[in-house]
């Protein structure tokens, strides 16, 4: 029979991209399920108070070709120009190994933060190398797991200053040579927290005025000095000394450490990261051994598993700020892992001798640049410098400026008179005769100027690097392979579903994430130029217009870098409005019990105190508590923090009268965004009632979690507290990060991930996400209990189970089914959280009905060996869950446990072929703590841990 073009039905493959389960397939779930239609089950599950009225229209969807044409239009208008600017942001050559292998390889993107150490020993032992490379090279003994950029470190060390030291003065010392966006940063984080910034040069600093003092190394104008007086003096004083350090200069220079500075922090960007308009990037801190269990953010350790083996995990995690809550002193939940694994895998590569190297010749080109310049009569203010140096040149900046732009070179223009040049990795001898030419001089003259002219005080004179790791045979069939063993040892969403609940781990579609290694996105500079980043902009502005529509909000900032920079910039934002109102005395936050714990410590941070609001039996916030608290905090209430649906997994329905309640009292409604992936296309949180909200783009909208960042936290606001927003990092007030646009490079996902589903796919992904959730709650709920669910006996997106009563009834705790569940071939849900003992389950849209339903029979399988011990068929103390997870070490050692090989190792869920086998048992996480090792320890070491 000819084909007839009434035949054809179209095929949706955006939705089919993102959404997991098959339209038969959500046929099959809603019968099980008992809904009529998926839009039956949404209205029995959202409040028709808070639906929107008219449905999401970008116009129809793009196809994947269709997408990277025109992401490749985009590219086009960004122009890439030669950066001299220096100021932080350095090229860089990214080795292709480490950018196939890592940046683009789902086993790493897609990794979730290690929080089941069992199940990530590859990232850890990647984090390690880069925790021990940091510690070598500034000379510190501790060093955490990155942090989100060199500003916001700085701020962390300040903060973490004023609570260490001895000394009680509330001002802090700040070298004015430090980089503006630095300062910038550092001056927004002080106010909150009453610390007074001085900044002046640094042999004027006034040791026994200041709680501590902070330097940047080189200066930012590249004047080279060595700290070391300082620090003795600051020292006599009881206060902290810190030294912002570039780690390609400490590969020549006098660290850190040798200094007598407690604490150094910086950027790693230019170990192999691209600039990408601002990042992301991994900043690092390092402390002393003394300052160590004040340091904030994540902290990677070894231990020993269940047969005595070196096990990798994250060290301290009772330490975590976000589980002390409004007790924190920082709201650093996760930071730039995938970066910081990348600048680890760049020292691997290259090796203390190859590093070294890249730094001499840096420098060996800033001086062949330097000393013509200077013989050609060029008024070069530094004697003393590394890579960076600043030429005062008067009336001819302007021509010398655009000189340099003529030959495709940016310049740093400062103040009317002075130009900073900066050289990098990628400077070529092509480039160093471009920009000489632009002065007028020859490639001739700059042959005679080789040489190096680093100052002797400040010449490195310790070793580091020397752990073996940083010493492998350099080959790239090495190389690779020593990543590809890595990423085996871990489970990431390119193996199986990560079920966790809050943290939403949806595909990242390889089309949206091509576009972020382009040249035309990765190499340009977050400060050049307005009309060399076009492309950029464009992209970003719509970015915004597009979250704008789907929030109900008017205007976005896109600078905070992650979540949790989010509910702090939208606090600030808050307390900003509430100062311009007059009504600075606004201090007091309410926050439900069971809210996001980086909620609190971000509202310590900006200074307001926290207030709790307690919980319904039904888990809702108690109204009446609420309204109780806002009434006692009268003209003190600045805001309340409400996530939406709530952490219970809920749509609550007092959700209009809680806005209505802190609206009618003088605050400000603060919506956590962390849920949104439930609300897209449903219901706007602009519209009923809120008046900012960070969206967490690495949930909700594709930004992969590369095992525990990068993130995006954007904030929305509302028309009047627009003008409060963050400003420029460089020239404005109430910077929250070093970029204008936060980690810019990675915006292109969440746009690409918005223009293949239009707003019917996104819409129908929220939907599904809903749907899927509801599945799994009614295929487990007679296993587990279901904890908390709407007036209709629906939940959200996620859902929590109860598996507090098999303590008592079989000694089983949710770490044992957590363990057990790697033996399943599953990532754990979020335990613990909200509610102690239980799993909070979150599968997301993308999951197919296949998947769901192997991690339901998994859980049910774990429930029936649970009724083994309960029943006593099952011993309580030499069970699989207690012995979970088993590794290829237990399946070939003697087996004396009373349940078979089979049972142990390959339960129900777990694949025969493709099974993933955990590389090391059950971790001692108190025998990491006692014994904190957070470098890389000799071989020797961890046979003696064993013994």
């Amino acid at each position: 029979m000819p084909f007839s073009p009434t035949d054809y039905e179209p095929y949706d493959f955006a939705n089919r991209r993102h959404i997991g389960p098959s339209p038969e397939e959500m046929a099959e779930m809603l019968a099980v399920v008992g809904a009529d239609s998926l839009d039956a089950l949404i209205d029995e599950t959202v409040p028709a108070s808070i639906r929107q009225d008219d449905p999401l229209d970008f116009g129809p969807a793009l196809s994947e070709h269709e997408l990277l044409w025109t992401m490749r239009q985009i590219a086009r208008k960004n122009r890439l120009v030669t950066s001299m600017i220096g100021q932080g942001y350095h090229g860089t050559v990214t080795p292709p190994a480490i950018q196939r292998n890592i940046l683009e390889n789902p086993a790493w993107y897609t990794a979730y933060t290690p929080y089941q150490p069992e199940i990530s020993q590859g990232r850890l032992e990647a984090l390690l190398n880069f925790q021990t490379m940091v510690s070598d090279l500034t000379g510190l003994p501790v060093a955490n797991a990155s942090l989100l950029d060199e500003a916001t470190a700085a701020a962390e060390a300040m903060a973490m200053a004023l609570r260490t030291a001895k000394s009680k003065a509330r001002r802090f010392f700040v070298d004015e040579n430090c980089h503006p966006q630095n300062i910038n940063v550092m001056r927004t984080r002080a106010e909150p927290l009453g610390i007074e910034i001085v900044k002046g040069a640094p042999e004027d600093l006034d040791p026994g005025t200041v709680f501590g003092a902070i330097f940047q190394y080189p200066g930012t104008h590249g004047d080279l000095r060595d700290f070391s007086a300082q620090m003795t003096a600051l020292h006599e004083n009881g206060a902290i000394g810190t030294v912002i350090a570039d780690p390609m200069a400490l590969l020549l220079l006098k660290e850190p450490g040798a200094m007598g500075a407690d604490i150094a922090v910086g950027s790693t960007q230019r170990f192999g990261v691209p600039m990408g308009f601002g990042g992301p990037h991994a900043a690092y801190i390092a402390c002393s051994d003394a300052l160590k269990r004040a340091l904030p953010g994540r902290l990677v350790g070894v231990s020993i598993d269940s047969h005595g083996s070196k096990a990798y995990r994250l060290s301290l995690q009772t330490r975590e700020q976000h589980i002390r809550r409004e007790k924190a002193t920082s709201n650093v939940c996760t930071a730039q892992a995938l970066l910081a694994v990348m600048a680890g895998f760049y020292a691997v590569f290259h090796g203390p001798k190859g590093l070294k190297a890249i730094a001499q010749r840096i420098h060996g080109r800033m001086v062949q640049v330097a000393e013509t310049l200077r013989a050609a009569g060029f008024d070069v203010e530094q004697e003393r410098y590394f890579d960076t140096i600043t030429v005062r040149v008067g009336a001819m900046q302007p021509v010398l400026m655009q000189a340099a732009l003529d030959r495709r070179i940016n310049l740093r223009r400062l103040g009317d008179d002075r130009i900073g040049i900066t050289l990098d990795e990628t400077t070529r001898a092509e480039t160093i005769e471009r920009l000489l030419s632009a002065f007028g001089l020859s490639a001739d003259a700059a042959a005679a100027n080789d040489g190096f002219r680093l100052p002797d005080d400040l010449a490195r004179r310790s070793d580091y690097l020397t752990h073996p790791i940083f010493h492998l045979n350099r080959a790239e069939t090495e190389m690779v392979r020593y990543m590809r063993r890595l990423a085996d040892r871990d489970l990431a969403l390119d193996r199986a579903m990560i079920p966790l609940g809050s943290c939403t781990m949806k595909l990242n579609s390889a089309a949206e994430m091509m576009p972020i290694t382009w040249p035309e996105f990765a190499n340009i500079h977050p400060y050049a130029p307005v009309d060399q980043t076009e492309g950029y902009r464009e992209l970003i502005s719509d970015l915004c217009d597009k979250l704008c529509a789907i929030t109900g909000y008017d205007a976005m900032s896109m600078q905070p870098n992650s979540g949790a920079q989010g509910e702090y910039a939208g606090l600030m934002t808050i307390r900003a409005w509430h100062k311009a109102q007059g009504q600075d005395h606004r201090d007091i936050c309410l926050i439900p019990i069971s809210a996001h714990g980086t909620n609190p410590a971000s509202a310590h941070m900006a200074g307001m105190e926290v207030v709790v609001v307690a919980s319904s039996e039904n888990g809702d916030i108690d109204l009446d508590d609420f309204r109780a608290k806002a009434e006692a905090a009268g003209d003190r209430l600045a805001a309340c923090m409400v996530t939406y649906p709530s952490t219970h997994g809920v749509f609550e329905e007092t959700i209009r009268e809680v806005c209505a309640i802190t609206h009618e009292h003088g605050g400000q409604v603060y919506l956590d965004g962390a849920n949104l992936n439930a609300m897209v296309g449903l219901s706007k949180p602009g519209e009923i009632g809120a008046d900012v909200s960070h969206l967490n783009l690495h949930k909700t909208f594709c930004i992969p979690h590369g095992g525990g960042g990068p993130g995006m936290g954007p904030i929305g606001v509302k028309a009047h507290l627009a003008p409060h927003l963050p400003g420029d990092p460089v020239t404005g007030e109430g910077a929250v990060n070093a970029a204008p646009f936060g980690s810019a490079s990675i915006l292109p996902i969440s746009w690409a991930y918005i223009q293949m589903m239009g707003g019917d796919g996104l819409t129908q992904a929220t939907k599904v996400a809903i749907l899927n959730a509801n599945y799994i709650a009614k295929r487990l709920e007679s296993a587990y209990g279901v904890l908390f669910k709407g007036q209709n006996g629906r939940i959200a997106h996620e859902c929590i189970l109860d598996t507090r009563p098999f303590q008592k009834s079989a000694q089983v705790s949710v770490d044992d089914i957590a363990k057990r569940l790697i033996d399943n071939g599953f990532h754990a849900p979020t335990m613990s959280w909200p509610v102690a003992g239980t799993l909070m389950v979150e599968p997301t849209e993308s999951e197919t009905k296949a998947e769901l339903d192997r991690f339901c029979e998994a859980m049910l399988s774990i429930r029936a060996e649970i009724a083994e011990i309960e029943d006593g068929a099952m011993d309580a103390a030499n069970n699989p869950l207690k012995n979970a997870p088993h590794t290829t070490a237990d399946l070939i050692a003697e087996w004396d446990r009373p349940y078979s090989r089979e049972q142990g190792c390959f339960p129900p869920g777990a694949f025969r072929v493709d099974k993933y086998w955990p590389p090391v048992g059950r971790i001692d996480n108190a025998y990491g703590d006692r014994n904190l090792v957070c470098t890389c320890p000799p071989v020797e070491e961890y046979r003696e841990a064993a013994e």
